[in-house]
């Protein structure tokens, strides 16, 4: 199946979001993905609720919700509510992970886990039916801008292989430091979701950058 670009909010300009939003709008993006950090399951804090709220009120795509916070089952609700259509938690942050992913999917939204870069795919063995999505990240979570850690290629590989052994249906979520030089390779290993921050909003031409990251994935 042709895979899907997820532009991310984090690395737009925030005086210029009506703008921002106009152009994911015009793109042949299929998401936007939207990170929020909580300042201690990550060294940052990024935006929330009344953000969300704004972005779903102008933007066309469905969001991409992707909760890097400590206690996330707190917040499901109240996420989805404010415009969430796909939510992601961190394996690494829920103890009771099965309940979390229920929790997500009662509301209607499709659930998602992430995982962060050193933790293998193997954790995911028994709730990889029960999930729609796995968000393997391609950085350390908390900043934008980061440089791409090249073992995600394997790991989305070992992770493919999982998903056709259960016979699940579950789309492989990339998320940091993808670009136009590392996307062929992310593909071919089985990725269906680019999440793509600096490579498209500090490109010269955004909509180009999305349009030619949307043409590798029809080669495929």
């Amino acid at each position: 199946m042709p895979h899907l670009i997820a532009p991310s909010l984090l690395a737009s300009d925030f005086t210029k979001l009506g703008e921002q939003m106009d152009m994911i709008n015009q793109s042949e993006a299929d998401w936007l993905h939207f990170d929020v950090m909580d300042g201690r399951f990550v060294p940052n804090i990024s935006f929330g609720f009344p953000i969300l709220k704004a972005a779903k009120a102008t933007c066309k795509k469905p969001i991409d919700v992707h909760l890097m916070i400590e206690e996330p089952e707190k917040y499901i609700e109240t996420f989805r509510d404010a415009g969430a259509d796909v939510i992601t938690v961190h394996y690494e942050a829920c103890p009771h992970l099965h309940r979390t992913i229920a929790q997500i999917k009662e509301t209607g939204a499709k659930a998602g886990v992430a995982l962060n870069p050193h933790t293998p795919v193997s954790v995911l063995e028994n709730v990889i039916e029960e999930v729609d999505l796995v968000c393997l990240m391609s950085v350390n979570p908390g900043f934008g801008g980061q440089k791409f850690i090249y073992n995600t290629v394997p790991k989305v590989q070992r992770l493919s292989d999982m998903i056709i052994v259960k016979n699940a249906n579950v789309l492989i979520e990339i998320d940091g430091g993808v670009g136009l030089q590392n996307a062929e390779a992310l593909l071919k290993a089985g990725a269906r979701v680019l999440v793509a921050g600096s490579a498209v909003f500090k490109a010269d031409d955004p909509l180009d950058t999305i349009r030619r990251m949307k043409a590798i994935g029809q080669l495929q």
